[in-house]
């Protein structure tokens, strides 16, 4: 209880406590430099596209993610383009796609999956490649210009459960091949999330962000701010790293009606932010 108020008291105190559903449809515009939070679309996944992006509408943010499931891998080109240019007339901005298995060491299955970013407008892939087929995939990053960031997915991922297992891959490899840190993943894997953002520097490409109520291998989530992830921690470490990417929330629970957890989340991490700034 005492947690909750504290939690309720912090976003008073920023005057953010109903950001979340204020100003619907419109586009929060983060200023320049500061942290950008998006939407990993995942989040919505039992959602059509035009209802998923009127939610990411409806939590004032320009910047998405985009999961298979509103860009499907099995669509015409033509579908792809048209299904892109739905996100950008609403306004919104898609910074990566996936997360996308790599699972093949074939360069023709790869390229499929790079074509199939390209079409979609996304410059860069979240994505879980094998160990084997890492040099392929860094030859069609510098043919397509298109950044790779591989996501590390927590104790069950026998590839790359922690930030410290991508890294030891990509540190050798084009600058445009990184991580995407996934926090919750990670804090179930072990990993100390803040450290974690410190060591990887400038391969941090993008993030995943969620909340726990434990950092045990099979922990439950729970919105951002009621949980034990240190958010602050974490915001004012990518602060001090200079992080250039976005904050995607990555919202895996209440699948049917995620909405209201959602923009919970965004109004504490609102919340968390404003008050960095006072």
């Amino acid at each position: 209880m005492s947690f909750e108020l504290n939690r309720r008291g912090f976003l008073a105190a920023a005057g953010l406590a109903g950001v979340g559903g204020a100003g619907r449809g419109a586009a929060a515009q983060e200023p320049a430099g500061a942290i950008r939070l998006g939407v990993a679309s995942y989040s919505l996944r039992e959602y059509s596209r035009g209802l998923a992006i009127q939610c990411i509408k409806d939590l004032r943010t320009p910047y998405v993610s985009v999961k298979e499931f509103h860009l499907p891998y099995r669509s015409s080109p033509e579908e792809l383009e048209s299904g892109r240019k739905e996100f950008e007339r609403a306004g919104l901005t898609i910074v990566s796609g996936g997360n996308i298995t790599l699972a093949k060491d074939d360069p023709d299955d790869i390229r499929k999956y790079f074509e199939y970013a390209r079409m979609c407008g996304m410059p860069m892939m979240v994505c879980a490649p094998t160990h084997s087929n890492l040099g392929a995939i860094e030859r069609f990053v510098k043919e397509y210009n298109i950044r790779i960031a591989i996501h590390n997915h927590g104790p069950e991922d026998k590839l790359y459960p922690t930030p410290q297992s991508v890294l030891e891959v990509v540190r050798n490899m084009d600058p445009r091949c990184g991580l995407c840190m996934d926090v919750g993943h990670s804090a179930r894997a072990g990993a100390n999330v803040v450290e974690s953002i410190a060591e990887a520097g400038d391969r941090l490409f993008d993030m995943h962000i969620k909340d726990l109520r434990t950092f045990e291998p099979h922990a439950i989530q729970c919105d951002v701010g009621e949980g034990i992830m240190p958010i602050v921690g974490i915001f004012k470490q990518l602060q001090k790293i200079g992080y250039r990417g976005t904050v995607n929330l990555e919202y895996e629970i209440n699948g049917d009606n995620p909405l209201p957890g959602m923009k919970n989340s965004f109004s504490y991490m609102r919340g968390v932010l404003a008050g960095m700034k006072g």
